[in-house]
């Protein structure tokens, strides 16, 4: 097999170009049957098996640097770069990081986890290769979904203007721009993108320059012949040097055309068009189901189970989210590209005249729910925590300022699990709690979080709501909806000495680890307003008072405790339990709870630890933060 002797991207490049194809499809097996083993993201990189081997081939790299967007379609790469053997770890505790990640490679020139990245980061390494006079080219390679978000467009703005040597690869995978793929645009590309076309046009415009009539008739002639046989009159408008489309899985088209390109200066863009899932049939018949998968029979496919099973969060929204559009004919339901995500795929299908997905423009999804409920409509945004930071200045700015009645569903709050520290919802309480007008809730369970959604729509106020990833303990979901108090907790389990002060999800391990202790545990539910009569009440009533939370202790749920207590001079030993200040690599979501302490035995733990050390005699307000 060629694949096992492919070590590093040199020793791609040590082979004749007639080999490349079998070693596209060694690759394409390989992937597929890893993936399979394993678990992980999986159409995208099919998709991009010939573009990699390209990449790598007509590029010097790691020199030449390669700026990788929407980090899904990376398995080829990694498995190019040294990583081969490595790749059945991925995403797993210990294992291979899931997107592009520079501490693991030096052929990992950017972490990426969030999209639309790769042309800003690009043209940054650009410039500075410039500025140090380096011979050095910079790719930076952007899905098409990338694409739909402004990141990338303020990115191509600049770079037109800053005319720097940057190339950009639009790896089209849903064919969004154009369907113009065939012999003849790949003819015309590989001669537009070749010396002799580059260099009659280069030295036509310094000559028509001088001849301000005549350039003005020649650029616009170009811009209309390019215009005819080529989607590519915006990126031109940006100063964009446009090639394409080509036909992605075309290796030695690739190849010829990049190396074309690899000659120009300036700022241009290839668009080739790919196909999710290529070379397996049932991804590329469902390129969703297939974009992340765990382990499977390739001779079979992904089976999805029939057994039942408890609901997820994300299961509960979206049955609230139909059960709330049939009782209230205002509610629009808002996503940044995340439908299936965020369990809005029923609610598309029955209410499509009130559902938006903006695609991945988080910014504009905030401000466009701010505009609908100027209108009168009450917007609920269905967005993970970890992309609503994407938008803190609209949620501040358009949303809460003006104290409009919007909703936000947030999941995957908390750690998230094997797509690591970039998708971690690791800081939403800290972010949002120093906003005013919002009111902040966390459901301990599934239920709660169903009638939390409830009581968030009907305030005329921003809500955030938010939820972790997977399924809850198990308890009943009522399908009566009922509005909760307020700013009100709930005890759970009445004890002494020590109170558990639970926030969200980590509420019933505190809950076990408080049995364990004969100690209280409350359900505080809210984290702005928060009850601060019941956190009076712990107070006074017990020794030792634990705050827990999955998100980051500093600025959490934690501090709005702790700043009551000090508030109001309310002297009571404090343990913040809650995500250390410290980014969290990937692993299971159990695993990072585990890690974290989070988990009940690990909760136990730190208290016993800590009543084991303390003096006893004391009672002056001590705030500990683990």
């Amino acid at each position: 097999m060629l694949l096992k002797r492919i070590d590093s991207p040199q020793d791609l490049r040590g082979l004749p170009q007639d080999e490349l194809g079998q070693l596209a499809t060694e690759l394409r097996s390989y992937l597929l049957h890893s993936v399979s083993r394993s678990g992980g993201h999986f159409a995208a990189g099919l998709g991009a098996i010939e573009l990699t081997v390209a990449l790598h081939y007509v590029f010097n790299t790691p020199y030449d640097r390669l700026v990788w967007d929407v980090g899904h379609q990376c398995y080829p790469h990694k498995i190019l770069t040294g990583r081969r053997d490595e790749i059945g770890t991925i995403r797993q505790q210990g294992g291979l990081a899931p997107f592009p990640k520079r501490e693991e490679s030096e052929y990992d020139s950017f972490d990426v986890g969030h999209s639309s990245t790769s042309i800003s980061a690009g043209l940054g390494m650009a410039l500075a290769s410039a500025l140090k006079k380096e011979d050095r080219k910079t790719v930076a390679i952007i899905g098409d979904g990338a694409m739909t978000a402004g990141m990338a467009y303020e990115a191509l703005n600049h770079l037109g203007d800053a005319y720097a040597d940057l190339l950009v690869v639009l790896n089209d995978n849903e064919m969004s721009i154009s369907p113009n793929v065939g012999a003849m645009t790949n003819y015309l590309t590989r001669m537009l993108s070749g010396k002799v076309y580059s260099s009659m046009r280069e030295g036509g415009k310094r000559l028509l320059k001088q001849m301000p009539p005549m350039w003005e008739l020649a650029r616009r002639t170009e811009e209309h012949v390019k215009g005819m046989i080529a989607p590519g009159t915006l990126f031109e408008e940006m100063g964009i040097n446009y090639f394409g489309p080509v036909d992605g899985h075309d290796l030695s088209g690739l190849i010829q055309t990049l190396f074309n390109l690899k000659q120009h200066q300036g700022p241009r863009l290839l668009h080739v068009v790919t196909r999710k899932g290529k070379g397996y049939e049932p991804a590329e018949a469902d390129p969703v189901g297939y974009h992340a998968v765990s382990q499977f029979d390739p001779e079979i496919g992904v089976v999805k189970s029939s057994k039942p099973s408890k609901p997820t969060y994300t299961q509960i929204f979206g049955d609230w989210l139909c059960d709330m559009a049939e009782r209230d004919k205002r509610l629009i339901g808002i996503t940044p590209a995340m439908q299936e995500g965020s369990g809005m795929v029923r609610f598309a299908e029955q209410f499509p005249d009130r559902y938006y997905d903006v695609g991945i423009a988080e910014q504009h999804s905030v401000t466009l729910a701010a505009g609908l409920a100027c209108g009168g409509m009450k917007p609920v945004v269905a967005i993970y925590s970890t992309f609503l930071q994407r938008a803190y200045d609209q949620l501040i700015h358009d949303v809460a300022l003006q104290n409009l009645p919007v909703l936000f569903a947030i999941d995957r709050a908390g750690v998230v699990g094997p797509d690591g520290p970039t998708h971690s919802g690791s800081f939403d309480l800290s972010y949002m709690r120093c906003i005013p007008n919002m009111i902040i809730m966390a459901p301990a369970d599934e239920n709660e979080c169903r009638q939390m959604l409830y009581t968030g729509f009907l305030q005329d106020v921003p809500v955030a709501v938010r939820y972790p990833r997977g399924k809850g303990p198990g308890v009943e979901v009522k399908q009566q909806l009922q509005a909760l108090p307020i700013g009100k907790a709930r005890i759970l389990r009445k004890g002494r000495e020590v109170a558990f002060l639970g926030f969200g999800a980590p509420v019933y391990a505190a809950l076990e680890a408080a049995a364990s202790l004969k100690a209280t545990a409350v359900d505080m539910r809210f984290i702005k307003p928060l009850d601060e009569q019941m956190v009076c009440s712990m107070a006074e009533t017990h020794e030792l008072l634990v705050t827990v939370e999955d998100n980051a202790v500093e600025g959490g749920a934690a501090s709005a405790v702790n700043d009551y207590l000090i508030r109001n001079n309310i002297q009571v030993e404090v343990l913040n339990l809650g995500l250390p200040d410290q980014f969290f690599s990937h692993g299971s979501r159990e695993q990072l709870l585990a890690q974290a302490k989070l988990d009940s035995q690990g909760l136990l733990k730190a208290v016993r630890d800590l009543l084991n050390r303390r003096d006893c005699t004391s009672r002056n307000t001590q705030v500990i933060s683990q």
